[in-house]
């Protein structure tokens, strides 16, 4: 018995690595609408394209990732999604070199098929590998963290490889991060390729003829004929736009130019073209053969006469400074302090390097946007910042989860999703309303908009939504579970449709306008807590 526990020790290590990879690329996948949108000149909306991708492949594999697994098993189904998973980020890896915006998205969508394949195994898989029970749960909430994990480091590591510079940034930027995740996905396939995976959930052979020969009975109910399970599969499709849809447009708003800078870069860009031509202008004015040896004559000439004068000028100067220290006896410490104060070589450069930092097309073409009216204004901030906060929004999705585990024995689902859902509607209303003054907070490089510190709180009411509708969805289906889980996949979806949306409204009416979609959908969620949730077919037999 302990021989076979220790065996499962490295799959259930895979399995947490996957847990890890499903945010990870997620995420990623909604971090780069920043690159998209400055490198392909891409809307607000389209900058979410790889995201809706991404999402839209729940859509299309989740019923038949369920079927897959229930025929093929955990090992053939994990094994095909981390090929998956490694082909579609290759090919996002390659557009950041053939610069193809179509690529991209290509490889977010079938990056998108292995996550919704991965998200139908790795649950369950952990839960056998555990042995069920309490032990398989365990194993569940500790894969959900290391799902956090991915989630939080992803934006961060993507702002920290796109640096200050948004205005500049390549997918091609972003190619580190695209290998570390190829790799993880190249060695899972080999350990789960190389370990016993138990399979108690596939067909039998019994019931693999009766399926070929048409004999299987179908059921006249399935898991739609429960109403609170409808109600909760619409539930799921709004609450991951929800908790896509408030980093992703955030990373946005926080990373367009307010007016006033998008005014200063249309100026500097301008003159520094107009300081290019007066170069180009220079270099190009020609010169005869017969003027170039007289300018290096007399050049030589001058150096010649003025040479030992600049030399004899300097020994003057320095005997006299030394006769003034020594009458005024300065002491050495006074000295030292006036050298400090002298500017360094390395300052001087630096300032200068700072002044004559140039300004992009892409950067100008932005900024004109902003200008007129095409690209609603943002706050200016640099992708590392952004990326910072979006980053801590993910964590504390890690520490609601953590706290959710804590208490999840002590209050119910539905008071969980009430009061979560109640306090996400305020924290977005203060998005919305709350003054973008900048604000110091510790551990933080830089001035953070208060509004967006409210964005950051929603990730610990985003946390523990998934769960909580989960269980009230799947109360009282008993036999009917495993094809709803198939179901709330394909729900999924709603992550990628509704920042697309919300990415749209921001076009149209501004950044912070495009929450009041959020605010929409969270007010279903509270519905659903309310209300929808109660189920009402209890006369259906599911067992």
């Amino acid at each position: 018995m302990n021989q076979n526990k220790k065996s499962y020790t490295l799959p259930i290590i895979v399995m947490f690595a996957l847990f890890f990879m499903i945010a990870f690329v997620t995420n990623f996948a909604g971090s780069m609408g920043v690159i998209v949108k400055n490198q392909f000149h891409a809307s607000n909306a389209l900058s979410q394209l790889g995201t809706l991708a991404n999402f839209i492949a729940y859509a299309c594999m989740g019923i038949p990732a369920g079927i897959i697994l229930k025929r093929k098993g955990y090992k053939f189904t994990s094994l095909a999604a981390v090929t998956v998973g490694f082909v579609g980020v290759g090919i996002q890896f390659l557009s950041g070199y053939v610069e193809s915006f179509g690529v991209y998205v290509l490889g977010a969508f079938i990056a998108g098929f292995s996550m919704c394949m991965l998200n139908i195994v790795v649950n369950p898989m952990l839960n056998t590998l555990g042995g069920g029970g309490n032990k398989g749960n365990q194993l569940i909430q500790f894969g959900g963290s290391c799902n956090s994990i991915g989630g939080t480091i992803a934006p961060i590591l993507l702002g920290y490889l796109i640096g200050g510079s948004v205005e500049t940034a390549t997918v091609g930027d972003a190619a580190p991060a695209m290998i570390i995740a190829m790799a993880i996905f190249a060695l899972a396939a080999v350990i789960i390729g190389a370990v016993k995976i138990p399979e108690p959930h596939m067909e039998s052979a019994e019931e693999k003829a009766a399926r070929k020969a048409g004999n299987k009975v179908k059921d006249k109910y399935s898991p739609l004929s429960f109403r609170h399970f409808v109600l909760g599969a619409v539930a799921i499709f709004f609450y991951v736009g929800i908790e896509v849809g408030i980093p992703n447009i955030a990373n946005l708003y926080m990373t367009t130019p307010t007016i006033e800078s998008a005014e200063q870069i249309v100026a500097k860009y301008e003159a520094q073209l107009l300081a290019d031509n007066s170069v180009a202008q220079t270099e190009a004015e020609p010169q005869t053969e017969a003027q170039l040896p007289a300018e290096a004559e007399e050049e030589s000439v001058i150096e010649a006469v003025a040479d030992p004068v600049i030399e004899t000028v300097a020994e003057q100067v320095e005997e006299s400074a030394a006769a003034v220290a020594e009458e005024q006896s300065l002491p050495e410490d006074a000295v030292m302090l006036a050298e400090s104060t002298l500017p360094a070589e390395a300052d001087v450069e630096a300032a200068a390097g700072e002044a004559e930092e140039e300004i992009t097309e892409q950067a100008y073409e932005n900024a004109k946007k902003v200008l007129a009216g095409e690209l609603k204004e943002g706050r200016g901030l640099g992708a590392g910042l952004a990326g910072v906060l979006v980053g801590i929004y993910w964590f504390l999705m890690m520490c609601g989860r953590l706290i959710g585990g804590a208490v999840g024995g002590r209050i119910s689902s539905r008071k969980m999703l009430i009061s979560v859902s109640s306090v996400a509607m305020l924290l977005v209303c203060c998005i919305m309303f709350m003054p973008a003054t900048a604000i110091k907070i510790p551990f933080i490089d830089g001035a953070v908009p208060l509004n967006m510190v409210f964005m950051v709180l929603c990730g610990l009411c985003t946390s523990v939504m998934w769960g909580s509708i989960f269980n009230l969805a799947a109360e009282g289906l008993g036999k009917y579970t495993p094809a709803a889980s198939g179901i709330f996949m394909t729900l999924v979806c709603g992550g990628g449709i509704l920042p697309f949306i919300q990415g749209g409204i921001a076009d149209a009416a501004g950044y912070l306008t495009s929450y009041w979609l959020v605010f929409g959908a969270l007010c279903y969620l509270l519905f659903y807590a309310l209300k929808g949730s109660k189920n009402v077919n209890t006369d259906i037999k599911t067992e």
